[in-house]
């Protein structure tokens, strides 16, 4: 008597795991807002996790940004660390923010941060607050 042989199928080839791309950053920053931002964080005079950035509602556009020294890192909060600066972002503001430059400029009048958020539909005509 014979006993049957039984053939394994090939199992098919797993294909490797592609590495993930590194996440990019929901916003940037450019040298003179960096260096606007180490000096606040120095004129502080005590220890700051960074700056934290988000969108409340406010102004006759809808939305309007803030700024605020950070003591602590959020553990929800998106972290943009850039030209030696530390950005936390506020989770409910993070969809507002995609692709948004942080500027820093200064006029003959007027000196202070610029947002440049590409999401923007349109803004007050003062410019204080926008709408997406």
């Amino acid at each position: 008597m014979s006993t049957p042989t039984t053939t394994e199928a090939p199992k098919p080839a797993t294909p490797a795991a592609k590495p993930r791309r590194p996440r990019p950053q929901v916003m940037s920053v450019t040298p003179a807002a960096a260096e606007q931002v180490k000096a606040l964080i120095e004129k502080r005079g005590r220890e700051t996790a960074g700056i934290r950035i988000g969108v409340r509602t406010k102004g006759c556009s809808g939305l309007s940004y803030t700024l605020e020294y950070a003591d602590k890192q959020e553990p929800m909060d998106e972290v943009v660390e850039t030209e030696g600066v530390k950005l936390l972002i506020d989770p409910k503001a993070s969809l507002f923010l995609i692709g948004t430059v942080m500027d820093y400029e200064e006029e003959k009048l007027k000196s202070g941060f610029v947002f440049r958020n590409p999401n923007e539909k349109g803004r007050c005509g003062c410019g204080e607050s926008f709408h997406v």
